[in-house]
């Protein structure tokens, strides 16, 4: 019996990849088991190399497992492309149409199945997923009904017979593999999961339902890896609701749209990658200097440029605290995990609001596209917060002058009227601007005005600006790092604590004002600090050395290849780094 294992299907892009690994670990999931899941996949609409690694556990995990249990392939190349990570004792369930070929000499088995010949023999070679679903079946000793009801849901909607014809190819799959397994059955029996419900999803549903739960109700953005599946979600979910998203012509469109929703009174926002932020960047000064409330999540990948579309990275960090000319009031939040992703989103929109200013919410591939299990979230916990947004009739104005909308106060943050309220007519322009919004250049008012608006973040009160996991009062190593690393890391320190070796671990969820006073305590006990990140120029510990110091005893563990880290890249190189 095992309690979790790792499981990977692979092939061309195009040939049913994503639901192979969305049916097989949906029905897991089911069960109660704990899934992660992560999909390698090429920035074309077909072809090209693919795969989805899902790793399947009694207990929960966060993180891509170092090897491999069992290999679905549909090609040679996902042999080729994947077989090192294939532990010893291991599985391949390969096309028998290719002809697989593996290194004999490592003990992995293979098992040549004719998924594509028996898919056909069904009405079509498109189901050699599901063959290969039920051959997944047999080496796990699972029965093939267990899958009836996500089958039924994926493929309903095409009418009974398509279920029955994917269901009539799973149960062919592992009637197959069941005969060939009859004199020598596998060892990989999962132990029994728990039943319990939960949730199943990737980041991006995580932050579009908080979105949705945060009273949004008008998005504006142009569709954009990784992304799109925020605008995607909302565009059916939103509606419901009485709201509407709106697909731009460009980034530019789409984040000037959401300010003038936002100044109307109707909670807004847009979501993109780098290439998006890089374009939104004078909108977003715009949003700094009229105080008008503006979310943006960043999804983070591959750049400059084009760069990597499709594969992960963590390298607009400077970009966003930043990027824009100027120096307006802004603030960047960083969830690490699903759960976090969906409140913080909520919280973003309650800060946009109580400090009129921008807030940049990141994301990264991994957390936005990696799909996992999710305990219920507690709704319960969702307040709404408007700020000094008016809501009440206005006094008249002596004289019958213009209201204070830029009013200097002792906070920063001036009163809020929505458009046409009676006495409420004041100046709006991206221009500098005395405290009724009419433009000005006097020297002490573009000083009042500066000053106003940048002590209004001097402390942002995020419920919970930094996740700690604080053991040792000394310890010989703390671990800092940001967005999707939290899971990875959490699981190296119980590797490294079982070697003696003493660990903290603090993960940044507000990178922008910097928690300085969360930090700067941990950092000063700790033998040595290891920064986590997925870029070439450790963005985040040069963050931390510009505002704690200690640049003698921080160090960068970096990964900017587009993948995630392994939990064995940052047990090794940590060992390196003591």
């Amino acid at each position: 019996m095992v309690n979790q294992l790792s499981w990977k299907v692979g092939g061309q892009q195009g040939e049913g990849i994503e639901s192979t690994g969305e049916v097989f670990s949906t029905a897991l999931n089911r069960l109660g088991y704990y899934l992660y899941g992560y999909r390698h996949f090429s920035s074309r609409i077909k072809g090209g190399h693919t795969n989805n690694k899902i790793r399947v556990s009694t207990k929960e995990v966060r993180s891509i497992s170092d090897d491999l249990d069992i290999l679905v392939a549909f090609d040679q190349e996902t042999i080729d492309v994947n077989f090192h990570e294939i532990r010893k004792g291991g599985i391949v369930l390969a096309d028998a149409k290719f002809k697989p070929v593996i290194e004999e000499e490592k003990g992995v088995t293979l098992y040549s199945v004719p998924f594509t010949e028996i898919a056909a023999e069904l009405g079509t070679s498109l189901m050699k997923n599901m063959v290969a679903i039920g051959a997944t079946a047999a080496v796990l000793h699972l029965e093939p009904d267990l899958f009836h009801e996500v089958v039924q849901e994926t493929y309903g909607r095409k009418g009974a017979k398509m279920v029955e014809k994917n269901m009539q190819a799973i149960k062919k799959g592992a009637e197959y593999l069941t005969e060939e397994l009859q004199y020598k059955r596998t060892d990989l029996y999962l132990d029994e999961a728990d039943g319990k419900k939960r949730m199943f999803m990737i980041g991006n549903d995580a932050i579009a339902l908080g979105a949705l739960a945060g009273g949004v109700r008008f998005m504006a953005a142009y569709p954009i890896t990784p992304a799109s599946e925020i605008m995607e979600y909302l565009i059916d979910k939103l509606p419901k609701f009485g709201g509407t998203v709106i697909q731009t012509e460009d980034e530019i469109a789409a984040c000037t749209m959401a300010i003038g929703a936002n100044y109307a009174g109707t909670r807004s926002f847009t979501a993109s990658a780098g290439p998006g932020l890089s374009l939104m960047m004078e909108a977003i000064g715009l949003s700094g200097m009229t105080e008008t409330p503006l979310v943006v999540i960043d999804t983070q990948r591959g750049g400059p440029s084009t760069g990597l579309p499709t594969k992960q990275e963590q390298s607009d960090l400077m970009a966003m605290i930043y990027g824009t000319h100027g120096e307006i009031p802004k603030i960047v939040i960083a969830p690490s995990t699903v759960q976090e992703a969906f409140y913080d989103t909520i919280e973003a929109f309650n800060l946009a609001e109580e400090y009129q200013c921008p807030v940049i919410l990141l994301s990264d591939l991994q957390l936005s596209l990696g799909k996992q299990t999710v305990e219920p979230l507690d709704y319960s916990k969702i307040h709404i917060r408007r700020g000094k947004l008016i809501d009440n009739e206005l006094p008249e104005i002596e004289n019958k002058g213009y209201f204070k909308r830029y009013e200097v106060t002792k906070s920063g943050v001036s009163p809020r009227p929505l458009p046409g309220m009676k006495n409420g007519i004041h100046h709006v322009t991206g221009v500098e601007h005395d405290e009724t919004g009419k433009p000005s250049e006097k020297s002490s008012n573009r000083k009042d005005q500066m000053d106003k608006r940048l002590r209004k973040i001097k402390s942002v009160p995020l419920q919970m600006p930094v996740y700690k996991n604080i053991v040792h009062e000394h310890p010989d190593i703390l671990f800092i790092g940001f967005n999707s690393t939290r899971g990875t890391i959490d699981e190296v320190i119980s590797r490294l604590e079982n070697e003696g070796i003493k660990v903290n671990h603090a993960q940044i969820r507000l990178i922008h004002p910097f928690p300085i006073d969360e930090i700067m305590p941990i950092v000063e006990k700790a033998k040595k600090v290891l920064v986590v990140e997925n870029n070439a120029t450790g963005q985040l510990a040069n963050i931390l050395k510009m505002n704690v110091g200690y640049r003698g005893k921080i160090s960068s563990i970096l990964k900017y290849d587009g993948n995630p880290f392994l939990p064995n890249e940052i047990h090794m190189q940590a060992k390196e780094l003591l």
